[in-house]
């Protein structure tokens, strides 16, 4: 349990790193110390799926080999998806009026990117099915649904401690016609 809390926290960090990158002119040393948090992130995850799934020295040795392979192009599908919900919320600022032809561009780039998020799942599930068995599959689906809920309820709770954030962090102002609370217009 305790390796699972240090594996989180190093998650939740993760992002923060990106942030101060861009950030600072440091860009080479921070891009390092990200990809070194990555890593220990990564390792500390197969060793937990080794043991859970009690998988064989080739099992493990496959499975770090799609995690790489697809973990690269998971990466780059996330970094397009969080590119296009920054500029879909550059483009709903309340009070200005918005370019439908950038948004519906924006809307058609995020319903492709969880498409291709979609069928990456579906081809690491296909790739692991050469090597695990449909128990080893499930159990692994299991954790990494598990994490990600876990990952996800620690970035809540870290936005709560920042004050009134929006979905990617920022700042939230006063909203027209006063009143901050209550559902939000548009998208």
């Amino acid at each position: 349990m305790k390796n699972l809390c240090l594996l989180t926290l190093a998650v939740l960090l993760a992002p923060g790193l990106g942030a101060q990158q861009r950030d600072s002119g440091q860009q080479r040393g921070d891009t390092a110390q990200a990809a070194r948090l990555r890593a220990e992130i990564e390792k500390r995850f197969n060793d937990r799926v080794q043991d859970e799934l009690q998988l064989t020295s080739d099992q493990g040795t496959k499975l770090r080999a799609t995690q790489e392979k697809f973990g690269a192009r998971r990466r780059s599908i996330m970094a397009q998806q969080l590119e296009r919900r920054h500029a879909l919320d550059d483009q709903m600022h309340p009070g200005v009026a918005a370019k439908p032809d950038s948004v519906n561009r924006l809307l058609a780039g995020l319903r492709a990117g969880r498409a291709d998020m979609f069928k990456l799942e579906q081809d690491q599930d296909e790739e692991m099915s050469g090597y695990l068995t449909p128990v080893q599959r499930a159990q692994y689906q299991q954790l990494r649904e598990r994490f990600i809920a876990r990952v996800s309820e620690m970035r809540m709770q870290r936005r709560g401690d920042r004050g009134d954030r929006g979905a990617y962090g920022y700042q939230r102002g006063p909203r027209p016609g006063g009143g901050g609370g209550g559902r939000r217009r548009g998208i």
